[in-house]
This record gives structure tokens, C-alpha cells and sequence, in this order.
């Protein structure tokens, strides 16, 4: 056997006793404390709020990538350009999280039937948990599927934009965009029951109202304001 091939077989030798001790340890610990060994770890239902926030994050998250590509090839601005090359490349690698995880809960990327966008927040009357999302009342309004997202007539109008037109008008977009974002980030913050996801969740909060703090001093430096 080659020094080399010999090195690799302690290494995992040497791997696999500790790993064996380690286990060992653990085992000994929940013993000791009459926990038995730890259960597996519940994959979360279709029609739960992992599974609903994941979903439905992805297509919102999908959109915010869009129209960042958008903004960025119509305007000059060095500011603009790098809020959406940071804003599509998080949520696309977010969104790509998202996704991964109904893969792994081999779970449909699609609600379950009888239930739209948003059916994982009920509110306390039984209905969805959408009085409080900005933008409410355009949900599902010519392509807008839920709160805060583009329409496709807002979409049209970025892609025909230029320069500081454009960017006024992205940054109220994604302004928009956010906001609804947060709220179901914090949703799931709330509600979700995967550790990961919960993390994943509240971190978006903080990150996406950063940037919302961001872009309303970039809409005045343009004497512009978020649209409410």
C-alpha cells in the first residue's frame, strides 16, 4: 500500500472512531438523563406554514430578482446597480433554499388544492392573515399573486423606463415589494416549526427592513417617495 493510500485509511479510521465517540457520548448523555435516543425529525404537511412560506417566498422572491435584473440594465447609477445586484443575488439563493427544502420534505412546489397564496396565515377569524399586508388590496390584480408584488402593468412600465425614471420607479417597486415580504417573513417567524427555516425567516426581516431604510433615503436623494 502507497504512504498516501496508507494515509488516507487512518484518516478515515481515525474519522470514524471519533465520530463513533461521538455518538457514543451523546448516547451516554440521553441515557443518563432517561431520553432514549433523540426521534426524527418531523417533515412538515403540504399544507403547513414550512411548506406554505417556503412556496410562496419563492415565487415572491422570483419577482424581486426580475425586476432587479430590470433596473440594472437600463441605468447608469452605481448605487441602484449594486442594491439590485445584492437584492437579486441573496433572494435567488434564498429562493434556491426554499425550493431545496420542499425537495427535501418531498413536498409539492404548488398549494395544495383548494388553497391559494397566503392560506398558511390564518387569521383569528378564520380567513387569511392579510389586514395588515401592505398592498392588499391589489393582490391577485393583473398578475399581482401577493401583497406587495408588481403588477404586470408596473412591470411593462419598468421595462420601458430609463435612468432616474427608472430607478424612482424600481425602488418604489421594491419598496412595495419588501414590505410584503417582511410581513410573511415574520409570519413564518412566528409559525414555522423548522429551526432552519424560522432562522432563514427572521434573518430576511432584518436584512429586507435595512434595505428599506436604504432605499427611502436613495428615493429622496431623487426627490421621491415610497408610494404609501
Amino acid at each position: 500500500m502507497s504512504p498516501a493510500s496508507t494515509r488516507r485509511t487512518r484518516w478515515v479510521a481515525g474519522s470514524a472512531v471519533a465520530l463513533a465517540l461521538l455518538f457514543a457520548g451523546a448516547a451516554t448523555v440521553a441515557s443518563a438523563r432517561g431520553d432514549g435516543p433523540a426521534p426524527a425529525p418531523r417533515t412538515p404537511s403540504a399544507a403547513s406554514a414550512d411548506a406554505g412560506f417556503a412556496r410562496d417566498m419563492a415565487v415572491h422572491h422570483q419577482q424581486a430578482v426580475e425586476m432587479s435584473f430590470l433596473v440594472r440594465d437600463v441605468t447608469e447609477d452605481e448605487d441602484v446597480r449594486r442594491l439590485a445586484y445584492d437584492i437579486a443575488n441573496t433572494q435567488a439563493n434564498q429562493r434556491g433554499m426554499l425550493l431545496g427544502w420542499l425537495d427535501l420534505w418531498e413536498l409539492p412546489k404548488t398549494a395544495p388544492d383548494g388553497q391559494g397564496p397566503m392560506s398558511w396565515m390564518p387569521d383569528e377569524h378564520g380567513g387569511h392573515n392579510t389586514h395588515d399586508m401592505h398592498g392588499m388590496e391589489g393582490t391577485g390584480e393583473d398578475g399581482a399573486l401577493m401583497p406587495g408584488m408588481a403588477t404586470r402593468a408596473e412591470l411593462a412600465r419598468l421595462r420601458e423606463a430609463r435612468g432616474e425614471k427608472a430607478e424612482v420607479l424600481y425602488l418604489q417597486l421594491m419598496t412595495d415589494h419588501h414590505k410584503g415580504g417582511v410581513t410573511m417573513a415574520r409570519a413564518c417567524a412566528s409559525r414555522c416549526t423548522v429551526p432552519v427555516e424560522k432562522r432563514l425567516a427572521q434573518g430576511m426581516v432584518e436584512a429586507q427592513q435595512s434595505e428599506l431604510d436604504l432605499m427611502a433615503d436613495m428615493l429622496a436623494a431623487r426627490g421621491a417617495a415610497p408610494r404609501s
